[in-house]
């Protein structure tokens, strides 16, 4: 074969991938206003797979792609979002997450022809399942714009750093400037495990990861003593109790809970509106320039702690924050919770807050083998 019917060829190739793409283009119209994303993206998604099959494994001619980005703005006219640039992205997109989502097992998917115009919505419709490698969740991928996930394919390269991006940007409903100041911040990689909404909450995006890298999800209060009080256990301590014994041990309390804090007060008193209220603690961070309320709950987490953990900030923040100071950061300090249902209640919530949990000296001891069980293992050892 000569090279000019090769060149003939590839033309005829690009004028059928016009064809193609456009039929597909206007099918995924009438279905937009069913939902624009979802339709926009799997639209992409099949566009990109149509453009990575025929220009990596067929020859289009050089600058192919050029020319069907031309045409289809002129049969097209006001096309927007189909440059030669966008149809390589498209083909990014395609070639980055295919192999992630080729792990669904969804008949939608697995069944999807090689017909473009078939592709679009079916092949990234919504599972149940998902794969066993990673937390993707379908919604999520489809209900964040293209340009976002351009951000993060350009700007990650391990899958679960993408889902994570994924479902932040879900989650918090970032646009892609903030989603932006997130990846340039590094947000991944500092991100803590305490359930929080920080990076929602709090306008900078150092500000928000300094927040997420100041406070643990578990603090051990081994100088809480239950003997001392005079209780069997914990469960059998008022919170009262253990705030006293913390006030009495605030400088060993500081320490265990962060570097830069500084006590402000316990049972601090807030009034507005004739209406009184009393914070169980409240510090002052100076890397953060925040005022930290902590609230004692004794026993499980419970949702109406956030409401009034919430009732705290606000007031703080309109009758006793600094004009210069960030926004006041509350902590609720309980004996356990439930990671996720705290997360999924927390992001609706506009103050910043988190949820810990505390161990005492007495549950460590609990956990840890007695003095004759250590002695019996060593007496085994020896033998």
């Amino acid at each position: 074969m000569t090279k000019q019917t090769n060149i003939e060829s590839g033309q005829m190739e690009w004028h059928d991938a016009v064809k193609a793409i456009k039929q597909a283009i206007l099918e995924s119209q009438y279905r937009a206003a069913k939902g624009v994303n979802a339709e926009q993206l799997s639209l992409y998604f099949g566009v990109g797979r149509y453009i990575s099959e025929n220009s990596r494994r067929f020859f289009w001619g050089t600058g192919a792609i050029e020319r069907i980005s031309e045409q289809l703005q002129k049969e097209l006219p006001g096309l927007r979002g189909y440059s030669a640039a966008n149809l390589k992205f498209m083909r990014l997109f395609y070639e980055a997450w295919m192999p992630v989502l080729s792990a669904f097992d969804d008949k939608s998917i697995a069944t999807a022809t090689e017909n473009l115009g078939a592709v679009q919505t079916h092949l990234l419709a919504p599972s149940n399942r998902l794969p066993s490698a990673i937390d993707l969740k379908l919604d999520e991928f489809l209900g964040i714009g293209f340009s976002h996930h351009l951000e993060i394919l350009h700007k990650t390269e391990d899958v679960a750093e993408r889902v994570f991006y994924i479902h932040q940007t879900y989650v918090n409903r970032w646009d892609k400037y903030r989603l932006r100041d997130m990846l340039k911040a590094d947000f991944y990689h500092h991100q803590g495990s305490l359930p929080n909404n920080f990076s929602k909450t709090i306008p900078a995006a150092t500000g928000a990861i300094r927040a997420i890298e100041m406070f643990k999800d578990e603090y051990l209060l081994d100088f809480i003593n239950v003997e001392e009080i005079g209780a069997r256990d914990l469960a059998d301590v008022d919170e009262r109790e253990v705030e006293q014994a913390i006030v009495n041990n605030v400088k060993n309390f500081i320490m265990t809970f962060g570097r830069d804090f500084t006590f402000v007060g316990n049972q601090y008193h807030l009034e507005k509106f004739g209406h009184h209220s009393f914070p169980d603690l409240l510090f002052y961070n100076r890397e953060l320039a925040a005022l930290v309320v902590v609230e004692l709950k004794r026993g499980d987490f419970k949702p109406a702690y956030l409401g009034q953990l919430s009732a705290y900030l606000r007031i703080l923040d309109s009758e006793v924050k600094k004009p210069f100071e960030n926004p006041s950061i509350g902590i609720v300090l309980c004996k356990s919770a439930d990671k996720s249902f705290v997360e999924f209640l927390i992001q609706g919530y506009d103050n910043p807050m988190g949820v810990a949990t505390y161990k005492s000296e007495e549950d460590v001891r609990k956990v840890l083998p007695s003095e004759e069980e250590l002695r019996r293992v060593m007496d085994n050892k020896e033998e």
